[in-house]
């Protein structure tokens, strides 16, 4: 079934990150396009609970097309922008971008949507193919990948300052840990096989 066999709604959304921005730019080209029904967020684009956004693609059925006035209105980044786009597109609802000419009920514009998960895929590949050859360099040059190695108390004299600093009750967990630069779960893992020895 395509869209051109569907009666078709246009379902506008909207977005300002914050308060002192107004909605009114987007409503009114929104409306000036046929947007028969329009939902809004007053949130920042990074956020991932938009109210609004999950109430209209909530509400659009198959045939239907979720209108924004620009690209960043919809997604958080081109990754999420792109999941969103293809699940409309899975469910057979359209989407249409007012600014960059972008609608996917046409031939030229689900070829734009294409070229930009092959730039999607593109940019993941190029983030691997880096972090492969800084590890590798850095493997090179005797350094290795992962976390930082945790401090520890190393010799008997460490744990047994430690075990001293423990045993006096004006000495608090964090103060200790700061004295001798080590973790709160690795003081108490020596600590308490110290005891255990006991």
């Amino acid at each position: 079934m395509t869209f051109e066999t569907i009666r078709t709604m246009l379902v506008g959304y909207a977005r300002v990150s914050t308060n002192e921005q107004t909605l009114d730019l987007q409503k009114d080209a929104l409306e000036k396009i046929g947007c028969v029904k329009i939902y809004s967020d007053v949130v920042s684009g990074a956020k991932a609970e938009r109210e609004g956004l999950a109430e209209a693609l909530d509400y659009v059925r198959e045939g239907d097309t979720l209108v924004v006035w620009r690209l960043d209105r919809l997604g958080r980044s081109l990754k999420h922008l792109i999941e969103t786009i293809t699940q409309l597109n899975n469910r057979k609802i359209g989407f249409k971008s007012i600014t960059e000419y972008i609608d996917t009920t046409t031939s030229g514009g689900k070829l734009v949507f294409h070229i930009f998960g092959a730039l999607a895929e593109f940019e993941r590949d190029i983030i691997k193919d880096r972090t492969k050859a800084g590890l590798h360099a850095a493997r090179a040059r005797g350094r290795l990948g992962g976390r930082p190695k945790a401090k520890t108390l190393d010799t008997p004299k460490k744990i047994a300052l430690a075990q001293s600093l423990y045993d006096n009750s004006n000495n608090t967990i964090d103060e200790i840990c700061r004295t001798l630069n080590v973790s709160r779960a690795t003081l108490y893992r020596y600590i308490n096989t110290a005891k255990k020895t006991e």
